[in-house]
């Protein structure tokens, strides 16, 4: 056992320092960025905000929805192999196939693959991407599919960001444990990392083979988008700001109209309820989304059949608001980061982190009051 004495740090734990800058307007900046891959030959040009294959947000319309952002979607593992057929056969350039690394994940990724004219590009998720198997696994898919670009993850340190990548066959390396909003892992295990630093860290080792990094967990609002590309990550994921958009899938809570009329037809009273009035259908409109864990018992009832003896729930279930469309909330988000790319002098998204000075300040100044 021994203790690592450097204090690692979160969003909260710092800002970004504004500087001078030439830039006239936020419209002069460019959110758009052109990667290559060390080992895909494939190169991709997108606005590197990424919606997280969870099986709310990882939904097929919320791809259509963000892509005309130049925004990319994660699709979630549970649609099954035909819709995933058609889907992927109209081919979609910002939609990644999410698979795990058991048996059954593999076989439906080789069929879905065998039957599409191009192979899309791929999200390989786990909780803890430190195993000696999900690294062979990685290797092994490279092999099967040499020019697809391959996302994988989740880890929190350079020397894995580095394994990963040299001898995963990995190009974007998916960096965060326990930073979720609805992830319970550092609660029930006290394993974790603070996630600007292992942006950091993991970033410094990624770039210097070529590779990328994708932050996923953490960001909570559109200043926290910033400070992760700030700290250079190349893409960044997100789950819980996405979640309870209209382009949601999952367990929606609804509210029901409920009107009163006087004798000559006019409405006199009217209001929102939590049931349907005269158990008919009703007027209606979303009012909360359920949000959870892909590890959350939530997720493993449904998906799973329940939560295996050897292992705890490491997610929790909450109600999302309705937030209204998808498409204002990207709007908010890109509109904050040209913003700060505008306090900074950055014309592009490449620049950021070049122009990027944290501060540490105590999380009192991040926080939200209302």
């Amino acid at each position: 056992m021994k203790i690592l004495p450097e204090i690692k740090l979160d969003f909260s734990d710092v800002l970004i320092r504004p500087r001078r800058s030439t830039l006239k307007s936020r419209s002069e900046v460019n959110l758009c960025r052109s990667f290559v891959f060390p080992h895909s030959s494939r190169t991709l040009n997108c606005t590197p905000v990424v919606a997280a294959n969870m099986d709310t947000t990882g939904s097929i319309q919320m791809a259509s929805a963000i892509s005309r952002f130049d925004c990319i979607t994660c699709l979630h593992k549970h649609y099954d192999t035909e819709k995933l057929v058609k889907y992927f056969n109209d081919y979609q350039p910002y939609s990644f196939y999410s698979t795990g690394i058991s048996e059954s994940d593999i076989s439906k990724l080789t069929t879905v693959y065998d039957r599409l004219k191009t192979k899309p590009n791929l999200c390989i998720d786990v909780a803890n991407g430190y195993s000696e198997y999900f690294v062979e696994t990685t290797k092994k898919i490279r092999d099967w599919y040499p020019d697809i670009i391959i996302m994988a993850g989740n880890v929190v340190t350079p020397e894995m960001t580095e394994e990963l990548i040299l001898h995963g066959g990995v190009d974007i390396v998916k960096v965060g444990i326990g930073s979720g909003s609805v992830c319970t892992t550092r609660l029930k295990t006290g394993i974790g990392y603070p996630q600007l630093s292992a942006i950091i860290e993991c970033s410094d080792t990624a770039h210097a083979l070529n590779g990328h990094i994708c932050s996923d967990g953490g960001c909570t609002t559109p200043a926290d988008v910033c400070k992760a590309l700030g700290a250079n990550a190349d893409f960044v994921m997100l789950g819980g700001m996405l979640a309870g958009t209209d382009c949601c899938e999952g367990d929606w809570e609804y509210e029901y109209r409920r009107t009163i009329k006087d004798e000559y037809g006019k409405i006199t009273y009217e209001w929102w309820q939590s049931f349907d009035p005269d158990n008919k259908e009703s007027e209606k409109r979303k009012r909360a989304l359920k949000f959870y864990g892909m590890s959350s018992k939530e997720a493993m009832h449904k998906h799973n059949g329940g939560v295996a003896d050897y292992r705890t729930s490491e997610g929790k279930c909450v109600a999302i608001p309705y937030k209204g469309t998808t498409e204002d909330t990207i709007k908010d988000i890109l509109g904050g980061i040209r913003s700060c790319c505008t306090y900074v002098g950055a014309k592009t998204l490449k620049d950021l982190p070049k122009n990027t000075i944290f501060i540490r300040v105590k999380d009192t100044h991040n926080r939200i009051f209302s």
